[in-house]
């Protein structure tokens, strides 16, 4: 056999090869970017619906509650916020908000048994730990999928094809500050 043609046949293999694994790693980058894509549109979600079971909620403690103004207006405001948020970060500091803001709902119903006692705001408050469980578990799931795309992003040889390619970008992870996660850990005061 001509040496020319094992030499060919050599550096056409390696091309193969090389192109191969190109393909398989920018295939691997899209599939975690459309899992990551996928875990925020969970997350969206589930933040849609407790924002429109909020207005159900203030409404049911506001009968029994009308000097709670300020609270019912907090609550307003991180709805808004949380309806508003565009990126991972706004929708975090959003739900820092959010967190806040239910916490002084519930404890106002603390102040009230009447109220904990209500058929239908049992039910709403039933719906809305659901949510919040559903939340969290998006949560986790987003970050997991965010950790691991930044992570293939960094790594050899991911990085040099996304480099090529330029298309995977860092994602920033849905997680609660340290200063607001004592603030959600810490019951709120109510006063009257």
């Amino acid at each position: 056999m001509n040496p020319g043609l094992i030499a060919l046949i050599v550096v056409g293999a390696i091309l193969l090869i090389v192109i191969g694994t190109i393909i398989a790693i920018y295939n691997s980058l899209v599939g975690l970017n459309e899992r990551v894509n996928e875990a925020w549109s969970d997350i969206t979600v589930q933040l849609k619906y407790r924002a429109d079971l909020i207005p159900n909620v203030v409404e049911t403690v506001k009968g029994y509650a009308k000097h709670e103004n300020e609270t019912f207006k907090m609550v307003t405001e991180a709805r808004t916020a949380a309806m508003g948020a565009k990126t991972v970060k706004q929708a975090a500091e959003a739900e820092n908000q959010m967190q806040n803001a239910l916490g002084r709902i519930f404890a106002i119903a603390e102040a009230y048994p009447e109220l904990k006692a209500n058929t239908n705001f049992q039910t709403l408050q039933g719906q809305l730990q659901d949510c919040e469980d559903k939340i969290q578990a998006a949560r986790r799931f987003y970050n997991a999928g965010a950790k691991e795309l930044n992570t293939k992003i960094k790594t050899f040889p991911a990085n040099v094809v996304n480099n090529m390619f330029g298309h995977f970008k860092k994602r920033d992870y849905f997680e609660v500050s340290e200063a607001e996660q004592a603030k959600i850990e810490k019951a709120p005061d109510v006063k009257f």
